[in-house]
């Protein structure tokens, strides 16, 4: 639309041959002109037919730019002729012609020329924004059309296709009878592939989609991917215009597989040139989340002869029900034990593997899944990581037993079966204890074991965590080490695989974990200590103090319960036991920070020693941790009145950490008991384990608490309302679970905001993939096991530097564009002069061409034209053709 121009009013005019009414007219149609140019350049030119949606057939791996690295990568297999599911690419050319037909760039970019990036809450609610005006803009008609017509067309079998003797209407009725296909709707963003970074899992996938409105909003809702906070903020620090970034859209079949699993064409365990083959029954999400223990295959190259093969005890499958929800279902009896892939389907997927291996001229990862006896490609990659070969130890032995590996090394000694306290006694020196579950009064005796088997629990049970403070190896879950295993029988216990040997192994020495320096960190980085046996192995790590340090192994040594020191009125005799426990071990970190957990007992640990109270129906949930500590305050007094002692020594800093705080009332008497026991010199913090912690942490942290660091070990079993020591449910238990790292973000978040010291005190710690999290997080403090300080330190230092990159990365980036902006300014200042000079030539002009006879007639009456031709300059007359002027 042409809109209004209104020229400029001349200061005075002069003689001249042309009149001002044609001079005006002139001026009226440049200015039209330039503002139809201006409309003319806006107009977004129409990808021509086709270029919204292409198909795996139309494209290849070279075309990022139109399919995205995901969607190149999947064509250059489905041309290769593999069995690669049918799949359309809505383009990322679709993507902008309908983010520049619906005009939402302006708005999207507006805001992200607004974001602080470092500002969380800013970032987080800026990419909603653009999200959700992604979302809700309407889908152009012409991109709706080809989607759905191609949608209706992936319907129809591929074989169908093909025939002749259907005609295109016949066809057509097909579409339109045929049941809707559930399909997968994967991101795949132009920028996934570039060598100098990686946009890897930034956008979204949804699968099991079905119907045209459901696939519709799940395009938009990839292309809205393209701005989550992570994504935003990972452009903004590598330096990559927002502008330049666009995402395709991959619309592939859903496979519903009866097996699925992976194939590596090296094997990532020792580097031999070997196909391994990994199998389970269902849909693939069961392998790759670690749920179920899948079959693996071994075969040779080029033969692919089948070398060996391990058959698993499956106990579930995943699998999508008619509505398209994905499940866990047990699998029948029948099935556990049954071997997954027949071995023609072994060899077909293995020459499958060795055709992309030779393409790619690189070792592949590959997914695959197999449907109704038909093998399936859907993914492929290069194997990034391999094996160091000198770690690689291929024990040949006779396997007793194998659970899950909760401490590394390995050890040979002869069983000693412990079935209750008495049976302690029959360990000696060197000897390997093997019992359903240890308990903190059995510590005593772990300390005398050269390595550790329980039939039951998981990563984070007693056993697990006490063996690796000790650095003894420790196989826990294995369901049946206690018969299998007898008294006497000499084993070889390996805590980093799991597994247990017939014998003592040939050519296997004792190994302990050796305990090495950490590297220099701004992170501080702490070790998890209980036992003053072992304080000084964990003083050998050089950390920057003790992040957790448990009563309870302390009180284990004393062979008697807490509560029977309260019933034979001698608790001063506890609090004695408290003091000289804790002194032993922080004598070893001098000058450092220790926090020291007030004891946190439940009922189910110490229950064979004299005092323990009857046990609970549900001991995780019970009578234990700072709401115990308040009901008795005898003792609770007297762990105070200990740690106070130490604290007076000035060896090092003592924190009373809270155990199971779940109220803002707990904290405060606490610090009135604190109060009343004059403990000026030590400081308060609390332990936040439980959903309840983490959402009062504004409140908790305005009770002026010190530190508030996370046990993951119960956060994580409280979140996920999953027995933390059970076996079975150890492939469900995960500490990297979406709600348990939203809480961590939050709880550091809070504490940064009150000025609080954040920090983990977890098995979670240990945990490389958590380390990084945290980091990137902005912790205070990671607790770690000793063993594992000087590995997490250097993945901390790594992180560190990374992020230290990206701030440089950022700072150049703003003094460039302060060098742009300012080049803009200066752009801007010449501009602004020349218009300047032709506006006053422009006046000159008028000037030149202007006299009285010049105003236009239709500005006056008719009656005054003759008049106001006559009117001579600086009258009252020119005065008001002036005013008249001023109304046109």
């Amino acid at each position: 639309m042409i809109k209004d121009v209104k020229p400029s009013r001349p200061s005075r005019p002069e003689p001249t041959g042309r009149t001002y009414a044609e001079f005006l007219v002139r001026k009226f149609s440049e200015e039209a002109k330039k503002q139809i140019d201006r409309e003319n350049a806006e107009k977004i030119k129409e990808p021509e037919g086709g270029e919204f949606v292409k198909w795996l057939n139309e494209l290849s791996k070279k075309e990022l730019a139109v399919a995205g690295g995901k969607g190149a990568n999947l064509a250059e297999m489905y041309n290769m002729n593999l069995p690669v599911p049918r799949a359309f690419v809505v383009t990322a050319q679709a993507y902008a012609y309908f983010i520049k037909s619906t005009r939402i760039d302006e708005k999207i970019y507006a805001i992200l020329n607004r974001i602080d990036v470092n500002n969380t809450a800013e970032l987080e609610d800026s990419a909603k924004e653009i999200q959700k005006v992604i979302i809700s803009a309407q889908m152009p008609v012409k991109i709706q059309d080809e989607v759905i017509e191609s949608y209706d067309t992936l319907n129809l079998d591929s074989e169908m296709l093909k025939r002749e003797d259907i005609s295109m209407d016949a066809l057509n009725i097909l579409r339109i009878s045929k049941e809707p296909e559930f399909v997968a709707v994967r991101s795949s963003a132009t920028t996934e592939d570039l060598g100098t970074a990686s946009f890897a899992g930034q956008q979204e996938t949804f699968v099991n989609v079905k119907g045209n409105a459901e696939l519709l909003e799940s395009v938009k809702k990839c292309w809205a991917s393209l701005f989550t906070a992570r994504a935003i903020y990972y452009r903004q620090k590598r330096g990559f215009k927002h502008v330049k970034a666009e995402i395709a859209v991959i619309v592939q079949r859903m496979v519903n597989s009866d097996k699925s699993g992976v194939i590596f064409t090296i094997n990532p365990l020792n580097n031999k040139n070997e196909i391994v083959i990994e199998a389970v029954f269902g849909l693939g999400e069961g392998i790759v989340s670690g749920a179920i223990e899948p079959d693996q295959y071994l075969m040779s190259k080029p033969d692919l002869r089948l070398t060996s093969k391990h058959i698993s005890r499956k106990e579930i499958f995943i699998t999508r029900t008619a509505d398209g929800k994905t499940v866990k279902m047990q699998l029948p009896e029948i099935k556990k034990n049954q071997q997954v892939l027949t071995e023609s389907e072994m060899k077909q997927l293995a020459n499958y593997s060795l055709r992309l291996e030779e393409h790619y001229n690189h070792p592949q990862d590959i997914e695959f899944g197999v449907e109704a006896g038909r093998c399936y490609i859907l993914q492929t990659r290069p194997v990034t990581t391999k094996a160091k070969v000198e770690e690689a130890r291929d024990i040949k032995a006779t396997l007793l037993s194998q659970g899950l590996a909760a401490s590394p090394g390995i050890a040979s000694g002869k069983v000693k079966i412990v079935y209750n306290l008495i049976d302690l006694e029959k360990v000696m020196k060197g000897d390997v204890l093997v019992t359903k579950m240890t308990n903190p009064d059995m510590v005593v005796t772990m300390q005398r074991a050269a390595a550790i088997v329980t039939d039951e629990g998981g990563s984070t049970a007693h056993a697990a965590i006490v063996s690796r403070e000790m650095g003894i190896p420790c196989v826990v879950g294995t369901k049946n080490a206690t018969q299998k295993l007898k008294d006497g029988m000499e084993i070889t216990v390996d805590g980093t695989s799991g597994k247990v040997y017939e014998g003592r192994v040939e050519g296997v020495t004792y190994e302990r974990v050796k305990v090495n320096p950490i590297v220099k960190t701004r992170t501080k980085i702490k070790v998890i200590t209980d036992l003053p046996e072992y304080a000084e192995r964990a003083a050998e790590a050089k950390v920057d103090g003790i992040g957790l340090l448990r009563l309870e192994g302390i009180i284990a040594g004393a062979k008697k319960h807490p509560m029977q020191y309260l019933k034979e009125n001698r608790v001063h005799e506890y609090e004695e036991l408290i003091f000289n426990g804790v002194k032993r071990i922080v004598e070893h970190f001098t000058g450092h920070e220790c926090w020291v957990r007030t004891s946190d007992i439940r009922t189910d640990e110490f229950n064979d020693l004299p005092g323990a109270p009857r046990i609970e129906r549900n001991p995780m949930l019970g009578m234990h941790g700072i709401r115990a500590s308040l009901k008795y305050p005898g003792l609770f007094k007297a762990e105070l009145r200990a740690l106070k002692r130490v604290a007076d020594l000035n060896i090092a800093k003592i924190g009373v950490m809270m155990p199971q705080v779940i109220s803002v009332e707990e904290i405060q008497e606490t610090k009135k008991l604190m109060q009343e026991l004059d403990m000026h010199n030590v400081v308060l913090g609390i332990m936040v384990e439980t959903p309840a912690a983490v959402e009062l942490m504004d409140k908790m942290c305005e009770q002026k608490i010190h530190f508030a660091s996370m046990g993951t070990n119960d956060l994580t079993q409280f979140t996920l309302a999953i027995d933390r020591g059970n076996e079975q449910l150890q492939a469900l238990y995960n500490e990297m679970n979406p709600a348990v790292l939203r809480m961590a973000s939050h709880v550091i978040n809070v504490c940064k905001k009150y000025g609080v010291k954040s920090s983990i005190c977890g098995q979670a710690g240990s945990n490389p993939e958590m380390a990084r999290f945290l980091v990137q997080r902005g912790i205070d403090s990671i607790s770690v096991n000793a063993d594992a300080a000087h590995e997490i330190s250097k993945i901390v230092q790594e992180e560190e530097t990374k992020l230290e990159d990206e701030k440089k990365r950022e700072h150049a980036t703003v003094q460039e564009r302060l060098k742009e902006f300012k080049e803009k300014v200066e752009k801007s200042e010449e501009e602004k002069e020349h218009k300047k000079e032709e506006k006053e030539k422009e006046l000159e002009e008028i000037e030149q061409h202007k006299k009285p006879s010049d105003i236009p007639s239709f500005i006056t009456e008719e009656e005054q034209i003759n008049k106001e031709l006559g009117v001579k300059e600086g009258g009252e007359e020119w005065e008001e053709a002036e005013e008249q002027l001023d109304i046109f």
